[in-house]
């Protein structure tokens, strides 16, 4: 072959690389299937060649928008969108090469997120903590809904930040709804049964995890409260390292012997769970569809910071600070799910939950001591959990001002002489209990002893007292790993677990 020929054929080889390497890049959420956010500026973005022009045409708008991509290749705009309806639109992408997304909704769309409450699927995985909800097969048989939209995040940890997640939109049927999260799923469908507009849920969970790793590293190294979480998890790096050289060095040796003596068992190469630590999750799963315009957030998680519930008064409400931060579009509404209880578990990591009410903004809370478990930690009843989630969003998101979203939440107290009045919110309807007593109450004095309190129903309030306490300085209810109260208010909706005190510990409980 000629010196020309042979830079002929370089030449064309290269265009076709440069071709192929400029091609429009989506990301795996911006795809057939989704649903965009109604009456919003919603973003689209991908990748291309530097500077690349690109047009985009809407199904819903009679212009093409067009885009040029920066200097590295990346792209991003945001575009108008109309009413939710059935309607299904396409969405052309054009520039060195062509993309037609299909079946595109306008509606809601949610972000799902958490550890194995949230990731908890809708139908049974055999031999697995995967049981499946209450009646399962029910819920599975009749989950056809064309317009709720579903996309599960993949699993993925990392320890730098990623663009781009794995997964695609499905529609709702009974095939897919088997795997996809069942709080969220029971969540979309109250919103979307009683809304009428298409909704798109996106699970991103991962079971067992805490909240530092659903967080930012910059969150997490800018204040002092939270560097032990970071230097804990070097330390745990350090001795994997360490456990890790030393099997190596085993299995070297073991090798050795073995081509002298007969085959010895394997050794067990030391696990690594990689979602354990700071600030992967956030990495991989949530920092790459950031750009994705949404109504909301809902979250269910806490079970893995119980141990550390003191410092999850402020960690919780620093990572929604820091998701709202990347999102751009200001504080979206958050709304999570306290606990239920559990053998496993402790009042303390509830009372934390508890109080980021306060400390959040744009928040609601789903208290589920009347639904939980106390042997099995991932309870089945998602029905009442996904039903409440909704609750607060149609009343506090969606204008339905009339609707009560929470049960009683303790305001304040108020002694005379040996009785303790306890003042709540959401109580307006009145209180009620569920049974012959009110139960899981407790009254203490300056000694800090508790006793188990007599209590009851004056109108809106609990009167609380003991023949044992002369003077009350301080109240619980329902203040243990697993309780069993039965107050409600007369809207069916169970009061959340709370104390007066903030005594670090009680020396007695009697």
């Amino acid at each position: 072959m000629t010196d020309l020929k042979k830079l002929l054929l370089f030449l064309f080889v290269l265009g076709r690389i440069t071709s192929i390497a400029a091609q429009v890049k989506l990301p795996a959420l911006v795809a057939d299937n989704m649903v965009l956010q109604q009456n919003a500026k919603v973003n689209l973005w991908g990748w291309a060649s530097p500077n690349e022009k690109i047009s985009i045409t809407l199904g819903w708008e009679n212009l093409p928008v067009e885009v040029m991509a920066d200097a590295n290749g990346n792209w991003k705009t945001a575009v108008n969108t109309p009413n939710g309806s059935d309607k299904a639109y396409e969405i052309s992408i054009n520039a060195s090469n062509n993309i037609t997304l299909r079946n595109i909704l306008i509606g809601e769309v949610w972000i799902c997120s958490g550890q194995s409450n949230m990731f908890f699927p809708v139908g049974r995985e055999d031999k697995t903590w995967k049981t499946g909800v209450k009646n399962c097969e029910e819920e599975v048989k009749n989950a056809s809904f064309p317009n709720i939209r579903l996309f599960t995040v993949a699993l993925n940890a990392s320890p730098t930040l990623l663009e781009d997640v794995t997964g695609n939109w499905k529609v709702c049927t009974p095939e897919s709804i088997q795997t996809f999260s069942a709080v969220a799923y029971f969540f979309g469908r109250d919103l979307y049964q009683k809304l009428n507009v298409p909704i798109g849920l996106i699970s991103t969970s991962w079971g067992g995890t805490k909240a530092e790793a659903w967080t930012a590293q910059t969150v997490l190294e800018e204040d002092i409260a939270f560097l032990p979480i970071l230097q804990e998890d070097a330390k745990n790096e350090k001795l994997h390292q360490e456990k890790l050289e030393a099997y190596y060095l085993d299995l070297a040796n073991e090798r050795i012997a073995s081509t002298e003596n007969a085959p010895k068992a394997p050794l067990k190469k030391p696990k690594k769970e990689p979602n354990k630590t700071s600030y992967v999750l956030y990495n991989a799963m949530l920092h790459p569809i950031v750009n994705y315009t949404i109504k909301g957030a809902i979250w269910y998680q806490g079970e893995s910071n119980s141990g550390k519930a003191f410092l999850y008064r402020t960690l919780f409400p620093a990572m929604v600070k820091s998701w709202r931060k990347e999102w751009k579009q200001g504080d979206f509404p958050f709304y999570y799910v306290q606990i239920t209880p559990h053998k496993g578990q402790n009042p303390d990591i509830r009372e934390a939950q508890l109080m980021s009410l306060k400390t959040i903004p744009n928040t609601g809370m789903v208290v589920t001591t009347d639904v939980g478990d106390t042997q099995n930690i991932h309870p089945i009843d998602k029905q009442t959990v996904g039903y409440r989630l909704a609750l607060i969003a149609l009343a506090k998101t969606y204008g339905e001002n009339k609707l009560v979203y929470s049960g009683p939440i303790f305001n304040h107290m108020k002694v005379k002489k040996q009785k303790a009045q306890l003042f709540f919110d959401y109580a307006d309807s009145g209180l009620q209990k569920k049974g012959e007593t009110l139960k899981e109450f407790e009254i203490a004095g300056n000694d800090q002893i508790f006793y188990p309190a007599e209590a009851k129903i004056d109108r809106k309030t609990i009167v609380v007292s003991s023949s044992k306490v002369k003077e009350p300085v301080a109240v619980r209810f329902a203040w243990k790993a697993v309780p069993e109260p039965n107050l409600f208010n007369n809207d069916n909706l169970p009061a959340s677990p709370f104390r007066t005190d903030d005594w670090v510990a009680n020396p007695e409980k009697k």
